[in-house]
């Protein structure tokens, strides 16, 4: 492919543009996070109408390859940070920590508070029962990924209300501290749209795609531990479960089925 449209081809503009642009990033001539020409420059670049440009990088977008930031640009997309918070029993950190990146947290607030009637439902706890209420931004590389609630029952590991969690796993100093082991856990995932706060914190446009991870992590003995609400930047995430095709036979086994229903709204 080379760096000019062939007018003579049977190929469609847009599609020979997008193999132009595609061949930059491939080539390295362009890196994650390079602001890309706008759309008038690439019209007179490539000697081509603004409406074979926008259906290009429109395509462009939905592929993953660029992403447009409203007032600022078309840029580069950044790889999507993979996570198996779906199918494993792991908090973000320890998942990122894994994965060799090195995450950091920035706690918005760490405070004892009454549960609601919604918080005691999802903890099987008395309605205005003391529990911690942990609200935190997670960032990769300097770049806000995640914004997540917490909620534990105070009862279940007090030294946890006065925790620095800035950087440090909350489900190892559980186990460590407070003997309290995550055995299981119910994971629900839905799509959702940036609200002004969301979109303050992660640093992307209101009404941007978020993925929303809501989850409640048992104990051993069954006792609710965790509940927790997140939300994931769309751009940056995607999450893989690993799928077994179990055997009658395989009455041992226990299979993982998604679920979608269960959680109510918040």
């Amino acid at each position: 492919m080379g760096d000019t449209i062939n007018f003579e081809s049977h190929i469609p503009y847009y599609i020979q543009l997008m193999d132009i642009l595609k061949d930059k990033v491939k080539n390295k001539a362009w890196l994650p996070g390079d602001q890309i020409p706008g759309e008038q420059d690439l019209c007179e670049l490539y000697k081509i109408s603004r409406t074979v440009v926008r259906q290009s990088l429109k395509e462009l977008e939905l592929e993953g390859v660029i992403t447009r930031r409203k007032g600022k640009g078309t840029f580069i997309a950044l790889p999507k940070i993979n996570e198996s918070l779906i199918a494993k029993l792991t908090g973000f950190y320890q998942d990122m920590v894994e994965r060799g990146l090195k995450p950091v947290t920035k706690v918005l607030h760490q405070k004892t508070v009454p549960c609601s009637e919604k918080i005691a439902q999802f903890l099987n706890i008395t309605p205005g029962t003391q529990v911690i209420d942990i609200r935190r931004l997670r960032f990769i590389n300097d770049q806000p990924i995640q914004l997540v609630t917490s909620y534990i029952p105070f009862d279940l590991c007090p030294p946890l209300a006065t925790l620095d969690l800035t950087n440090r796993s909350l489900y190892e100093f559980l186990e460590k501290e407070c003997n309290v082991f995550i055995a299981k856990g119910k994971r629900y995932i839905e799509a959702v749209a940036a609200n002004e706060e969301e979109a303050d914190l992660l640093d992307i446009e209101k009404g941007a795609p978020l993925m929303m991870l809501d989850s409640i992590s048992f104990s051993e003995n069954g006792q609710p531990v965790e509940y927790y609400h997140a939300v994931h930047r769309g751009d940056r995430s995607r999450f893989e479960v690993e799928l077994l095709r179990l055997h009658d036979s395989d009455s041992n086994k226990v299979e993982a089925v998604p679920s979608f229903s269960g959680l109510p709204k918040s």
